[in-house]
């Protein structure tokens, strides 16, 4: 063969070097494909639901199982900052809820009926009829503000006796504090303050003053659009909170403290201060929760606040995924739709159809204790695991070889 004709032959050969650097950039675009997909659809799907109450009625059924639905999810990604990334076993959650609720019912009601100058009431940033009524009204942006603050501080309180405690030991201090703030709310009409009583104690408070924000209308009862974008809004401010915290100095020392806190202080992550500031922010997370809630219902009463919904929240991050966001709002949706419209309207009647005389609503427990051992069997990591902690990085290629993640 001529010497020309060889050595074309031999430049159009592919270099081993090369080929392997060309797969590679072919991965790397595959991999950043996909993470520009997942950044993508949770912004399609918010969107998707925003539109979803277009479809029927104001007042149905359904949108009220998804106002519902929402504020669970606002409560389980406050708890899985606790639970999730952390790693501090919370079985007192509800307490923080209940703080919120009462927070707006001192705010936003007619509890303290002699407040203000000859009893005639406090209004502050609230329109009419609220600023009519005696009692204290306050706008509900600042109720948030103070549901935040009360719970935030009591996050720090309940995390102060559990600085050297680890496993067990955490899970009964958060139990007792739950079941102390129970006990507080509905005993609470005996115990004076400010020449009232702490609590209505079994009697209900209300009604809360509804949601008023500026430059729209007052939300209504039988409207239920209004409550349901605004608790739509309230879970993707809540997702981006905890995308940034997870992604922050502070998340990273939450994550190693999960994973090894000896080892954690062994690295120079000051251990006191990071629990409390998990308990601090879970915490007043569920207090927006609560106070929202509180507005919707538009009472509070003690029965509300009891043991068996902060297993019920639990539920839903073990079922989901703990520390998984994706994981806990899938939990979330799926144990809100099976307690809200699967056993009381679906299944309600199915043992009396197969003749047994009982019905779901006395085993609710039960069921979803049955849910989670079978997810613990057939998927322990949750039905959408957590991923790497730099999952969610875009991959590029270092200019002498390697990769980098941004």
């Amino acid at each position: 063969m001529p010497p020309v004709r060889a050595a074309r032959l031999w430049s159009s050969s592919p270099v081993p070097g090369d080929a392997r650097r060309e797969r590679a950039s072919l991965g790397e675009r595959n991999v950043n494909r996909r993470l520009r997909l997942r950044r993508v659809a949770p912004v399609a799907l918010l969107g998707l639901a925003a539109l979803a109450p277009l479809g029927f009625s104001a007042s149905a059924d359904l949108l009220n199982d998804m106002v519902v639905a929402a504020v669970y999810v606002v409560m389980a990604l406050g708890l899985n900052i606790v639970v999730g990334f952390a790693g501090l076993l919370d079985l007192g959650y509800v307490a923080f809820f209940a703080i919120g609720a009462y927070t707006a019912a001192y705010f936003a009601s007619d509890f303290w009926y002699s407040a203000g100058h000859d009893g005639q009431g406090v209004a502050i940033l609230v329109g009419e009829p609220a600023s009519q009524l005696p009692g204290i009204h306050v706008n509900f942006l600042l109720v948030f503000v103070l549901a935040v603050a009360a719970t935030s501080v009591a996050g720090a309180l309940i995390g102060v006796p559990t600085l050297r405690l680890r496993g067990d030991y955490i899970a009964i201090v958060t139990l007792a504090f739950g079941e102390i703030i129970g006990q507080v709310v509905a005993k609470g009409s005996d115990i004076p303050v400010f020449g009232g009583t702490l609590t209505a104690g079994k009697l209900s408070i209300g009604p809360i003053d509804k949601i008023d924000l500026p430059l729209l209308e007052p939300f209504e009862a039988l409207d239920l659009r209004p409550w349901y974008w605004f608790a739509l809004a309230l879970v993707a401010l809540v997702l981006v909170v905890n995308v940034r915290l997870r992604d922050s100095r502070v998340g990273r020392a939450w994550i190693a403290l999960r994973d090894d806190e000896g080892a954690a202080a062994g690295a120079g992550i000051p251990i006191a201060r990071t629990k409390l500031l998990a308990y601090a922010t879970g915490a007043g997370i569920g207090g927006v929760a609560g106070a929202f809630f509180a507005s919707y219902l538009s009472v509070v009463n003690a029965d509300q606040f009891q043991f068996s919904f902060s297993i019920f929240v639990l539920s839903m991050i073990v079922v989901g995924g703990l520390g998984s966001l994706r994981g806990v709002v899938v939990g979330a949706i799926v144990l809100s739709a099976i307690n809200t419209y699967l056993l009381p309207d679906v299944l309600h009647s199915l043992p009396s159809r197969i003749g047994l005389d009982f019905d779901f609503a006395e085993i609710t427990s039960g069921v979803f204790g049955a849910i989670i051992v079978l997810v613990m069997l057939l998927r322990p990591e949750g039905l959408v695991p957590a991923g790497r902690p730099d999952a969610g990085r875009s991959v590029r290629r270092h200019p002498h070889g390697g990769t980098l993640r941004a």
